[in-house]
């Protein structure tokens, strides 16, 4: 599968058939009487109709059969995804979690959608205004079997593993260090090959665009078209013992029967799309002179809210760059924040704390407790000969950050039992280097 194709591009207008069907694409209209190939035409819309214009997200599919051609939903097995955020009492700690457990096929199989687990999260789904982060971990793919988000946009980050990502738009490969974003609604299913784990930042009520520049200007941080969308790829496939459709819905899961493939899209346009993109084009922007740049500097992707600077989350990351800032403490400061920051680790040792946080775990400091970097990195980091430096190689550490106060879920604080219960020992050894006779030896 090293071989798909990808349409380029963040937000554009898109058009893609399957070569097999050339001409499948209505011309000059998007809904005419008779559809060419004798498809059916549907309508994704992802926003309200009446969105400005630069906000208007659809997108038109034609295809064999319309998705409405289903058995009706039923409740099914909920497993660890929640958006019961009261489950247990609030934890305002400093909390760390060890890398997360892969089942083994051999002891359990488990799929993608099997394989959800939320760790924390806030807001809420019926009124399109929260987040939630997840954990999967999986070691089989899904057979005969899709999956559609009903409530909001999730954005993959794979740690442990490639995926094939097969959705109504056609396929993606998404490997660790790059990302993906299935929108809200939109059908997919996923294919692993072994035992497979990562991360997933799910927002509902708003879609995640490109930050704003302002001041760096036009180019900067993750350009639009660095980012991959895929090219339409139809199967016409009828499921001998049925389809099972699972739809998350007010953050419920429901399954329903059909007899066919939901991947029976032969042509399609529109701006609403699944996308992809690799870390590794991030333009990264840094600090040449002195002091510490915010780490807003490093956002891929945002959610916003409807207050102007503030978002729902924003997707950062923290990639291989050049530190040169003089007379300064190069880490990451010491900090207390009005937003939540949840940080993983896709590869690598991240550079404020080099023991401890793992790849394919987690942290999360809530707003306004207090973190930063443990003793052993603020004593090497002050007394550093300054030099250029290269920070991060062979490094992929991200933030989920939300102005959402979010709460543990039961699974995150006791079941998954990954809690480092040690993690408030790294700062234990910080010692005052106060001296209140000390003078300035700058002249």
């Amino acid at each position: 599968m090293s071989d798909l194709e990808y349409l380029t591009g963040f937000g554009n207008e898109f058009a893609s058939e399957d070569p097999r069907c050339p001409g499948a694409l209505p011309e000059g209209q998007n809904n005419p009487q008779v559809c060419p190939y004798g498809l059916y035409a549907e309508q994704l819309s992802g926003s309200a109709f009446t969105c400005p214009r630069q906000t208007n997200k659809r997108s038109w599919l034609y295809r064999i059969l319309p998705s409405v051609c289903h058995k009706p939903f039923a409740p099914m097995e909920q497993g660890y995804l929640t958006h019961n955020w009261d489950e247990v009492e609030p934890e305002p700690n400093q909390l760390r979690w060890k890398p997360f457990i892969v089942p083994k096929s051999s002891e359990k199989k488990v799929d993608f959608v099997m394989g959800l687990h939320t760790l924390c999260g806030a807001g809420d789904v019926r009124s399109h205004n929260g987040i939630a982060v997840h954990i999967y971990a999986c070691n089989i793919s899904m057979t005969d079997k899709c999956f559609y988000n009903a409530d909001g946009d999730f954005l993959i980050v794979p740690q442990l593993g490639k995926l094939l990502i097969t959705t109504e738009f056609g396929k993606m490969m998404v490997e660790p260090n790059e990302i993906c974003v299935i929108q809200q609604g939109m059908c997919f299913k996923v294919d692993v090959f072994g035992e497979t784990r990562g991360y997933i930042l799910e927002v509902f009520g708003a879609h995640f665009e490109l930050p704003d520049l302002g001041p760096i200007g036009a180019n900067g941080l993750a350009n639009p078209r660095d980012f991959l969308v895929p090219v339409a790829c139809y199967e016409d496939y009828k499921a001998p013992s049925g389809y099972t459709v699972v739809n998350k819905y007010q953050g419920k899961l429901f399954v329903a029967q059909q007899g066919f493939s939901p991947f029976n899209v032969v042509a399609w346009h529109g701006n609403y799309t699944p996308y992809k993109y690799n870390l590794k084009n991030f333009m990264v922007i840094n600090c040449v002179a002195f002091d510490h740049a915010d780490p807003s500097i490093f956002t891929v992707v945002t959610a916003k809210s409807t207050r102007p600077g503030v978002a729902i989350a924003d997707f950062v990351i923290f990639p291989p760059r050049w530190g040169v800032a003089n007379h300064t403490f190069r880490p990451p400061y010491y900090h207390r924040n009005c937003m939540s920051e949840f940080m993983g680790l896709i590869k690598g040792h991240y550079e404020a704390k080099e023991q401890g946080f793992q790849p394919g775990g987690g942290s999360l400091h809530s707003i306004m407790t207090p973190h930063g970097p443990d003793a052993d990195c603020f004593e090497k980091a002050s007394t550093a000969d300054l030099q250029p430096e290269r920070v991060a190689d062979g490094t992929m550490a991200f933030m989920f950050e939300s102005s959402f106060s979010m709460a543990v879920t039961k699974w995150g604080l006791e079941t998954c039992n990954r809690l480092d219960k040690n993690y408030q020992n790294c700062w234990e050894p910080l010692k005052s280097h106060f001296n209140p006779n000390w003078k300035s030896s700058a002249k």
